[in-house]
């Protein structure tokens, strides 16, 4: 089977709509618990079961700085939001979302190389987000990308529909940009 092709471009305000209408919701089957110990904290996967399926709560945040969208003809089947953070010379990722029939097909792949290039042609020297402890399917993409822990929050779900769930972040040192990868057949 060829894998599929997609075009990335900045959003446009015609997009608004067809990107609300994204699913984020995921699956897993593993959850990521943090323990603390003397010395600080460990991160470790255990399994869940039953696996459970995780639906986010639509929110009117604030618009990031800077958002690509990924079609598939042109269908948006996906986006990353990111800000550029002047003061530490940081890309924060802020979202990126694929439609559940493009997942594990490079589209999330594309999307942060994207979004990588625009934090580099900022100053970036660091990008970093926040994940989750229960979204072990992207916990493990964003390894595979080259995002290792820097951190965590076990209070910052509080109140929200995530409670009880702890944020866990992620950060990759961005060089050239050679490592992000562009082979997976994505058009720019």
């Amino acid at each position: 089977m060829t894998p599929p092709s997609y075009t990335y471009r900045p959003l446009a305000r015609t997009d608004h709509s067809r990107l609300a209408a994204l699913d984020s919701s995921f699956t897993t089957d593993t959850r990521y618990v943090v323990t603390a110990t003397p010395a600080g904290f460990t991160v470790r996967p255990v399994p869940l079961d039953p696996p459970l399926t995780k639906h986010f709560p639509d929110e009117d945040d604030e618009p990031a700085e800077y958002t690509v969208v990924a079609l598939e003809g042109d269908r948006v089947c996906g986006a990353i939001a990111v800000d550029y953070e002047a003061w530490n010379h940081r890309l924060a990722i802020r979202d990126i979302a694929v439609a559940p029939a493009h997942r594990g097909r490079g589209m999330g792949r594309g999307l942060m190389a994207q979004a990588l290039a625009y934090g580099r042609s900022r100053g970036a020297r660091t990008a970093w987000l926040e994940v989750t402890d229960l979204n072990a399917p992207a916990i493990r993409a964003y390894q595979r990308m080259g995002f290792t822990f820097c951190g965590l929050d076990t209070s910052l779900y509080i109140g929200t529909a995530s409670e009880g769930e702890t944020a866990l972040f992620m950060s990759k040192a961005l060089g050239d940009g050679a490592e992000d990868g562009d082979g997976d057949g994505q058009k720019a």
